[in-house]
């Protein structure tokens, strides 16, 4: 038995398609499908039923590919604790951010992160926060960035900043005309908000107090998982959205005039690293930590602003 093909029958469990999972392990199917039959053989168990499309694991091998994943992970904690050992940051990262925070966040650390690491390779995809957490949970990525706290048993959490909210807004709406606003002037049928899954639109939604006000509106439905395809369609056909602070970094003179700050408590959110049990190894984590902060400490000034009483949102489930 080896490492490798506790990856391939790992593999094949995830794509349940063995030419997907030859594809994804860097091999041939032949060369993939041999060395599962040679365990099957040393472990006198068949694993996979492969007269079924897609390809499951039989009862016997659901529990043998569990237990797999989890030799797997531990794997992962002794390269971590060598590389640890021998003063080094080297080898994949794999990262899961969402996307409200990885196109604002991201071009913030990145560059000197890898310049001062040249032995780490990165690995980032956007994700909702239920994709970050199963794949966390099943070894497939190593770290999550996302909003904070969630409370979920195996999962370590590492706070790193907090940004305010904001508002968005099309100068022909009321409530541009105002500095200040509260959540409760807010018109659920101008709101534009990001489709089901993302956590920030929980977010808003409880902020606003709209779940029940927007239920039945028959206003046109726009699905989009980017802030920035809802500040084009603020631009373009008016309305409103809110938005996060990081959002709002690099923005022209006219786009941040359409800003609007809610009055006191302030809403933010928590923003911070998450991992499954302690996966990554702690020189990591405070390197991610720290290049994160510096990234972020020239653009979060005023939520820092001691006249500002923030008010913390969950991050909800998903």
């Amino acid at each position: 038995m080896t490492i490798q093909q506790l990856q391939y029958i790992v593999a094949i469990d995830t794509h349940r398609h063995f030419a997907r999972a030859a594809e994804a392990c860097f091999v041939t199917q032949p060369t993939l499908s041999s060395m599962v039959k040679k365990l099957e053989e040393e472990l006198g168990v068949v694993l996979f039923d492969r007269s079924k499309v897609p390809v499951v694991p039989t009862p016997d091998g659901a529990m043998l590919v569990e237990q797999a994943r989890t030799v797997l992970k531990e794997v992962q904690v002794l390269r971590g604790m060598a590389d640890a050992a021998r003063d080094e940051l080297a080898g994949e990262l794999r990262i899961g951010m969402i996307p409200t925070v990885a196109p604002y966040l991201l071009p913030l650390f990145l560059e000197g992160l890898l310049r001062d690491h040249p032995a780490l390779n990165l690995s980032v995809e956007e994700l909702t926060t239920e994709t970050i957490v199963d794949r966390l949970e099943h070894g497939q990525l190593d770290a999550g960035v996302l909003a904070l706290p969630l409370g979920i048993s195996g999962l370590q959490e590492e706070h790193w900043y907090q940004e305010r909210f904001l508002l968005y807004a099309s100068p022909e709406e009321r409530i541009a005309k105002k500095h200040y606003v509260l959540p409760s002037e807010i018109r659920p049928e101008r709101l534009w908000l990001l489709e089901e899954g993302h956590c920030l639109r929980s977010q808003v939604l409880d902020l606003c107090e709209l779940r029940e006000k927007r239920a039945g509106l028959g206003r046109f439905s726009y699905v989009s998982g980017s802030m920035e395809a809802l500040m084009r369609m603020v631009d373009l056909h008016g309305g409103l959205t809110v938005v996060p602070e990081l959002a709002t970094v690099g923005m022209d003179p006219e786009r941040r005039g359409r800003l609007r700050e809610f009055k006191p408590p302030v809403p933010v959110r928590g923003i911070g690293l998450a991992t499954w049990r302690h996966a990554l190894k702690g020189r990591l984590r405070q390197a991610l930590r720290e290049h994160a902060l510096a990234g972020v400490a020239a653009h979060l000034h005023k939520a820092r602003d001691p006249r500002v009483l923030p008010v913390s949102l969950a991050s909800g489930a998903k």
